[in-house]
């Protein structure tokens, strides 16, 4: 396995599957980093965020997407909310559990941040045509929907 050096020889197309994943594993993160600094969020903060933009789950529901235990939910959580950028509520059926939800200050947030990392992401993909997204998507979407990878998080 040659997981960080194909780049540096210039031998992209003898990729395996599985550096091949890494690498673009490795960029997507390096983004992520990246843009997250710039506006002060970890990619852990942006992964909350981006969970958040569609939905108000409870705690334990954050956990299980983030694959985190409940407390270290709940200091992530208690960082965002300090910061304004997001909100607990009472949870209709159970007045112990909280749901989150995304304050304006953090929607306006997830969507500069937001829009700086699709432009980057777009920016790495531009090399390829848009027979090849077409075909990369499906693909992601098939490797993502993989019972297998469903329970790892």
């Amino acid at each position: 396995m040659n997981l960080l050096n194909n780049k540096a020889s210039g031998r992209h197309g003898d990729l395996s599957i599985v550096d091949g994943l890494v690498q673009l594993s490795f960029l997507v993160q390096a983004i992520l980093g990246r843009i997250g600094a710039e506006h002060d969020l970890s990619v852990i903060q942006i992964r909350l965020l981006g969970i958040l933009r569609d939905r108000e789950p409870t705690m334990l529901q954050l956990a299980r997407h983030l694959g985190l235990d409940k407390s270290s939910v709940t200091g992530l959580v208690d960082r965002a909310e300090r910061r304004g950028l997001v909100e607990r509520t009472a949870t209709p059926n159970d007045r112990r559990g909280f749901n989150v939800r995304m304050t304006d200050a953090g929607r306006q947030l997830v969507q500069t941040a937001g829009a700086e990392i699709e432009r980057q992401i777009l920016d790495a993909a531009a090399g390829i045509t848009p027979a090849e997204r077409t075909q990369f998507t499906a693909l992601a979407a098939k490797i993502l929907g993989n019972p297998f990878q469903q329970n790892q998080g």
